[in-house]
């Protein structure tokens, strides 16, 4: 939709008052038919296409529920900023009569994401957005909301062969080939490089499987040197003194571990746990704008982090929704966000830059 075009450029444009354009967009009242062809006809050229949703809720008076499914944004500083994004799209939308509810699920336990999901669906939403951490609950649940009727939209997690409307997201592949790409370039021929999982229950976390895939597969193609890459998840990485003895073993047993990618927002963890003699000496690659993160990029700690654009993930989940439910627009079914390269000379621009709203209603 061109957001330029306005009423009163078509009236100007096709000699005819405001009121008559209105009543050929609203077709009510009489306009003569020679008149009215005109007024479609330079609505075409010009580009011109109806709030649609404006006039659809003006219509049937409905208020359109959408239940955020997310996890505990207390647990996990990542997910403030899909909540954030989904916010300001709540707000940009609420005048149209669309409501968001919020729904947040324990970040480690699948039992109480299903439970907090049946919570939702108990409150007979609309439409659903979710984060399917959990991949097996993820189908189950999917499954069950397509029993029900319910259109779902994904976010952060692609679970292939659904009928979700759309995923929105990274590509979880190529952000872990992007990650390699990164590393390699701090690596020497015979260097070691880690993927590191810093979370539970990974072989049920399809983005982190996928993640360390791309990350390995990159390397595997590497011609100009031999870098040998392990994988490892570390599931207790809220105890400082077990990640500390954990890593420790890990540079014993690799002398030339001089690599590592974490493949989530926990890359401070790591850091942290990393002996101060080793911090320059060791790259590190890891995920999201966080402020410990941040604050270690700024330090040289960390090398590089990929932004994900977690905050237009959440804006363009309820966008998605109103866009497919009252526009009645096709979407396209796969939405990969841009994965940004962020390093101590632009981390400012991407702290400070407003967030950019690809859909504006007006």
């Amino acid at each position: 939709m061109n957001q330029k075009i306005r009423i009163k450029d078509i009236a100007a444009q096709t000699g005819v008052s405001i009121g008559t354009v209105d009543r050929v967009i609203h077709n009510r009242g009489n306009v003569a038919q020679d008149v009215r062809v005109r007024i479609l006809q330079v609505m075409q050229e010009m580009g011109y296409e109806p709030n649609m949703m404006a006039r659809s809720l003006a219509n049937n008076k409905k208020t359109l529920r959408i239940a955020a499914l997310l996890p505990d944004y207390r647990e996990d500083l990542y997910w403030v900023q899909p909540k954030a994004g989904a916010e300001k799209a709540a707000e940009v939308v609420r005048q149209y009569g669309v409501q968001v509810d919020f729904y947040f699920f324990p970040l480690f336990d699948p039992g109480g994401y299903l439970r907090t999901a049946q919570r939702a669906i108990d409150a007979a939403p609309d439409a659903v957005f979710l984060a399917p951490l959990f991949l097996a609950e993820s189908e189950q649940l999917i499954r069950y909301m397509t029993r029900l009727g319910i259109p779902k939209v994904m976010i952060n997690s692609n679970i292939a062969g659904t009928d979700a409307l759309c995923y929105i997201g990274q590509d979880s592949y190529q952000s872990g080939v992007l990650a390699g790409r990164l590393l390699g370039f701090g690596l020497r021929d015979g260097d070691h490089a880690l993927v590191l999982n810093l979370d539970k229950n990974v072989s049920n976390a399809r983005h982190l499987i996928d993640k360390e895939r791309g990350f390995k597969d990159f390397f595997e193609q590497v011609e100009n040197k031999s870098i040998e890459v392990h994988a490892a998840a570390f599931e207790e990485f809220d105890d400082p003194v077990r990640l500390r003895d954990w890593v420790a073993g890990q540079l014993d047993q690799y002398p030339r571990l001089n690599g590592f990618f974490v493949t989530n927002s926990r890359a401070y963890k790591l850091v942290q746990a990393l002996p101060p003699a080793l911090h320059q000496r060791v790259k590190i690659v890891g995920f999201d704008l966080i402020e410990p993160n941040i604050a270690l990029l700024k330090a040289n700690k960390i090398r590089f982090l990929i932004n994900q654009n977690a905050w237009h993930q959440g804006y363009l989940a309820v966008m998605a929704i109103v866009k497919t439910l009252i526009w009645k627009k096709d979407i396209p079914p796969l939405q990969y966000l841009p994965l940004d390269i962020v390093v101590p000379e632009n981390a400012e621009y991407y702290l400070n830059r407003s967030p950019e709203m690809p859909m504006v209603l007006v």
